[in-house]
């Protein structure tokens, strides 16, 4: 859900106009939204211009008696749209004013930078020139330097997208008032706020048209200008506040801490590992397990993996091949397809997951679905597992799997072995995967087994698995490895 907030105080002539533009971007750009306005007093009749589309838009109101100003009237909003939130790693707000300065248009690209993994972005008002008057470009251009913010240059312009998630961590837990100034100092210290909390900030330029505003400025560029500069000190004081935040907040030495993996290594792209697939003692295919390459996926860098197994005996014919896209820094999945034929009988199913959004869709189907916050899928799991340290006799659960009802994922370390595949003889670990309430190779009743290469490269020598028809066995058979011999 977008949730797109606009202060409104006097804007009669120009709200709707404003709202019905929202409204066509997100029909040519099809996302779920919710407008919130926020009517601040207003006297001139924005009351019943709003009524008036609250009718026929999804939209709601909030109305104060009493002139609040605008960084209470913004604050507000904000804080209705994280109430009504239940996913808010996923959902966004946007931050919008309704006198035409802000082109509506760009929330386009503002919500397609949010999907590709950024948690902030602040839409820049570039100079339009002749469209400004000489006094508001120059106090334009003074107040942002005025009101720092490292990182972005229009501290000022008030048009931001935000993970709804950065909001709620920036929050004062006494539930006190987040934004103490008023007027363009309280785009600056939201800004101030929220940036800490977000792990990836972006710009983006916007053409700002004051000229297109209907209603006479409620104060002057001077004046203004006179505000930021009294209202340098508490950003200041702001930045310095929550940097300390941040530093409490970090784990300390020496207390007991929570078992997580290591930070990921990438894997080298052409990796190939080919196994022969054997029932008993018979034969029966040939398995692949390889990383295809490197790939880009909405903007992110993966390792594209790549498993198929390919089959059978008598009756019983199985061609499967498994494909994952796998951020290479943070190795959380982006997209993973799964296309099967068994039986005679064919399927394909596509995922596209957003793990820094919080969801998930399926091709073909009309739905969005909860994620984890470090999605894996199938194929992915066989390569992040050899990035984990194991101990022997332990038994860990991950909430990694990216189906929320399938977790956690459990691992048992089982024990150590020695086997000899690939012309060798390998000293091993052995795991027992288990993925709840799924099918597949690591479903409950599968009891699978997986040995890893009991050195740095953790490469998966077999896989054992339970199939309807009886066990079956993949040995590794051969392997490339750039840079092992």
């Amino acid at each position: 859900m977008i949730y797109v907030c606009v202060p409104v105080h006097n804007e009669a002539r120009t709200a709707g106009l404003v709202l019905w533009k929202v409204r066509q971007v997100f029909t040519a750009f099809p996302r779920e939204y919710h407008l919130l306005v926020c009517d601040d007093a207003s006297t001139d009749g924005t009351a019943q211009v709003l009524a008036t589309y609250a009718k026929v838009l999804p939209m709601s109101v909030v109305t104060h008696r009493e002139r609040c100003g605008y960084a209470r009237s913004l604050e507000e909003l904000l804080r209705l749209a994280i109430q009504r939130t239940d996913r808010p790693k996923r959902d966004c707000a946007i931050t919008l004013h309704a006198d035409f300065s802000h082109p509506p248009d760009v929330m386009e690209e503002m919500v397609r930078r949010l999907e590709s993994g950024s948690d902030v972005i602040v839409a820049e008002l570039a100079d339009a020139g002749a469209h400004t008057p000489r006094m508001m470009r120059w106090v334009r251009r003074w107040a942002p330097r005025l009101l720092r913010v490292p990182g972005i240059r229009d501290t000022v312009s008030g048009y931001v997208a935000l993970r709804l998630v950065v909001w709620r961590q920036a929050q004062r837990g006494d539930g006190a008032p987040l934004l103490t100034t008023d007027g363009w100092s309280a785009n600056a210290e939201l800004l101030t706020r929220l940036l800490p909390h977000a792990r990836r900030t972006e710009t983006i330029r916007a053409a700002a048209r004051y000229d297109l505003a209907q209603r006479p400025p409620r104060t002057t560029p001077w004046r203004q200008l006179v505000g930021a500069w009294r209202a340098r000190a508490v950003i200041r004081a702001a930045r310095t506040t929550v940097a300390l935040l941040l530093l409490c907040a970090l784990p300390r030495s020496g207390g007991a801490q929570h078992e997580t993996p290591p930070a990921v290594v990438p894997f080298a792209v052409g990796e190939r590992l080919v196994y022969v697939a054997r029932l008993g003692v018979f034969s029966v295919g040939e398995a692949t397990l390889e990383v295809a390459g490197l790939d880009t996926v909405r903007g992110a860098e993966t390792l594209h993996f790549r498993f198929h197994i390919e089959g059978g005996a008598l009756w019983y014919h199985l061609d499967q091949t498994l494909e994952s896209w796998v951020g290479r820094t943070d190795f959380r999945s982006r997209r993973f397809l799964n296309h099967t034929e068994e039986k005679g009988k064919r399927w394909q199913r596509e995922f596209t997951i957003y793990p820094a959004s919080g969801f998930y869709r399926e091709a073909g189907r009309d739905s969005t679905h909860p994620t984890v916050a470090d999605p894996l899928d199938d194929a992915a799991f066989l390569y992040w597992i050899r990035t984990v340290p194991l101990k022997i006799g332990q038994r860990y659960e991950f909430q990694r799997y990216f189906r929320v009802e399938r977790n956690p994922v459990i691992v048992e370390v089982l024990g150590r072995d020695r086997i000899n595949v690939a012309g060798r003889k390998w000293d091993a670990i052995v795991l027992r995967p288990t993925i709840p309430h799924g099918g597949g190779i690591f479903a409950e009743k599968a009891d699978a087994r997986l040995w890893l290469s009991d050195d740095s490269t953790r490469i998966v020598l077999g896989l054992q698995s339970k199939f309807s028809f009886g066990h079956m066995t993949m040995k590794l058979k051969e392997y490339s490895v750039p840079g092992h011999p």
